[in-house]
């Protein structure tokens, strides 16, 4: 078990006038793990890399164990995404890979393509996949799950339930329940640390807003009060000083002793009502610095008569002539708020911008109504440029109303000035939402509109679409925003690139391997014969497990059907052309097969110089 400890940390972005830490002082267990919440612009990622040493501050920082930074940079996107793994996680082999990938429900024929070609989603999985074999080391993880899809997710949880401790920046409430036992919150004028996951933090975040703002308005009124006593006993003592030599209508004298002291008590009693009043008004300055204002978001949809506005049927996106989604029919109607959902980089974003008319290549029919207006949020911020002022003249939006939108989204005056380029990602991603819940609009098409986007806003989000119910499609992997908003879910699933027959097996017609080809190191099986064009075959058979070797149930046949079973262990590995993969029962799906069968293992190779391997298939095949 290890600390970090933090003491004292001061820190301020150059040219800054305000700390974004002041002051901080507190310690980590490297065993607990840890989830980093805070508004979008509080500094997270900032506090990570302050932990790694990449920027300068006051105050002190003390750690004993090395630290791994999620997500990697990676320098050349034009590498295939297992040469991008290989560089992070130099001593990872190939089949611990595969089976990360596996493990991840993705598909083997994207680690063969160009990093900049994948999804965000996939790559993301690659990275991830760099993270589970680079090491030991504690983890700083930021926000990991920024366009992975739910069974991707749940993967991760997995994962990182079996890690000793970490830090987690997310604003997925359902993941960090899941996955943190303790809360880092970086909060408006301090950073606390609380056992527990984000629902018991919130709860006593909750709670301890509430007595505040309750304390608040008792002292209010106690102040109100005292300053009205505290004004009652002055006149009291002022008029009586004013009486104590003559009255006003008889000018006959009066006792100037008594009236003396009375007064003096008066005045005695006016400043303890003062000293109250200002304890009272120290008190009520401690209180709400933490307390967020959650301002509601207005949505203004336009209103129309036509109906439906989408009619698909049977759409099916292609990509290299490829259809790459199963084909899906749907209806998007007057008031309706759709989500579609499905795993990374089966086309979900593709449809979004189809129906914006960009050039998307698909099969089936798109009807649209005519004179459709929608209002997008696109999943990438990077074009956005210059300061908040230039956006809304570039995009037509009242600048006001602009600016009062991003206010209730946690914006500050100073970050109106400033330019968008330097912004986390989470602001960037607010100024997109903001343009489009400004703008009205017959549609709202918004993909993957929370990535990066801070609790409270979600909520705020939430509360909004719920309230004004804009006509809405999206998609999104927050589970529970979705349980609240979506009216409809489609679900897209991936097309068979070959097609299976009703048992779930493909029907091809096989060609008995003739060569056994060592060439490739250990043992790997190939064949010379191509039963389609971009096709090779490989046999296993299942056999009667050994229970004296755990390595035992499967074999290769090599040769034609006669020639001897490979009986040497070693030599069990799952075929792969020109790839050495070991033997490895979570990578083998097909382990509980039944005794006697023998399975085809189909690799649809593109035949490239790097002889990279695409999508592997099985099919069964009965022993004669």
């Amino acid at each position: 078990m290890s600390q970090i400890q933090v003491s004292n940390l001061t820190f301020a972005y150059d040219g800054s006038s305000t700390n974004l830490f002041e002051n901080a002082t507190f310690h980590l267990d490297t065993d607990w793990k840890l989830g980093l919440i805070g508004r979008n612009g509080k500094g997270k990622t900032t506090f990570l890399k302050l932990l790694l040493g990449q920027y300068a501050y006051q105050g002190k920082i003390t750690k004993s164990v090395d630290l791994d930074y999620f997500p990697f940079s990676v320098e050349n996107q034009a590498k295939m995404a297992i040469e991008i793994i290989g560089e992070i996680a130099p001593l990872a082999e190939d089949w611990e890979i595969l089976k990360e990938w596996n493990l991840l429900q993705a598909d083997v024929e994207a680690l063969y393509r160009p990093f900049e070609q994948l999804s965000g989603g996939e790559q993301v999985k690659v990275l991830l996949v760099s993270l589970f074999l680079k090491g030991n080391n504690f983890l700083l993880i930021d926000e990991p799950t920024n366009h992975l899809d739910q069974e991707t997710r749940k993967s991760l949880v997995t994962y990182l339930r079996q890690k000793k401790g970490f830090v987690l920046v997310s604003h997925d409430r359902t993941f960090l329940d899941q996955v943190v036992d303790h809360i880092i919150a970086i909060n408006n004028t301090s950073i606390e640390v609380q056992k527990g996951n984000f629902s018991s933090w919130q709860e006593n975040k909750e709670r301890q807003d509430h007595f505040e703002q309750t304390q608040n308005e008792k002292l209010q009124k106690q102040i109100k009060k005292l300053e009205n006593a505290a004004k009652s006993a002055e006149n009291w003592s002022n008029q009586a000083e004013k009486s104590k030599y003559k009255t006003q209508d008889t000018e006959s004298m009066i006792d100037r002793g008594y009236v003396g002291h009375k007064s003096a008590k008066m005045m005695r009693k006016a400043k303890v009502i003062e000293d109250r009043m200002e304890k009272s008004i120290e008190q009520k300055a401690n209180l709400l610095h933490n307390v967020d204002r959650q301002d509601t978001l207005k949505i203004i949809p336009m209103e129309s008569k036509k109906n439906p506005f989408v009619v698909a049927n049977q759409l099916q996106i292609q990509y290299n002539k490829k259809e790459i989604n199963k084909p899906i029919s749907f209806e998007i109607q007057k008031g309706d708020r759709i989500a579609i959902t499905g795993k990374n980089g089966v086309g979900k974003s593709s449809i979004l911008k189809l129906l914006l008319g960009e050039g998307i290549s698909y099969t089936g029919t798109l009807q649209m109504a005519g004179g459709l207006s929608i209002s997008y949020v696109s999943q990438s911020t990077e074009e956005l440029k210059g300061n908040l002022k230039t956006f809304a003249r570039e995009n037509k939006i009242d600048e006001s109303v602009f600016k009062a939108m991003l206010a209730k989204m946690g914006f500050s005056n100073q970050e109106w000035n400033g330019n968008i380029q330097d912004m986390s990602e989470g602001q960037k991603k607010k100024v997109l939402l903001a343009k489009s819940i400004t703008q009205t609009a017959h549609l709202y098409i918004w993909d993957e509109p929370l990535n990066y986007i801070d609790i409270l806003t979600r909520v705020q989000i939430e509360e909004a679409i719920l309230k004004y119910k804009p006509t809405l499609l999206l998609v999104e992997h927050d589970d529970m925003f979705l349980q609240k908003v979506a009216t409809k879910q489609i679900q897209l699933e991936k097309e068979d690139s070959m097609k299976r027959n009703e048992n779930g097996f493909i029907d091809i017609e096989v060609k008995p391997l003739i060569k056994w080809d060592k060439s490739n190191g250990e043992g790997c099986i190939a064949s010379d014969k191509i039963t389609k064009e971009g096709w090779k075959v490989g046999y296993m058979y299942r056999e009667e497990p050994n229970p004296n070797n755990p390595d035992s149930g499967w074999r290769f046949l090599k040769g034609d059907e006669n020639e001897e079973y490979m009986n040497n262990p070693a030599n069990h590995h799952v075929f792969a052309i020109n790839t050495i993969c070991n033997y490895d029962p979570d990578i083998l799906p097909y382990l509980d097969a039944p005794i006697g069968t023998a399975y085809i293992r189909i690799s649809e190779h593109e035949f490239r110089e790097d002889n990279g391997e695409a999508p592997i298939y099985f099919a069964k095949q009965e022993l004669e």
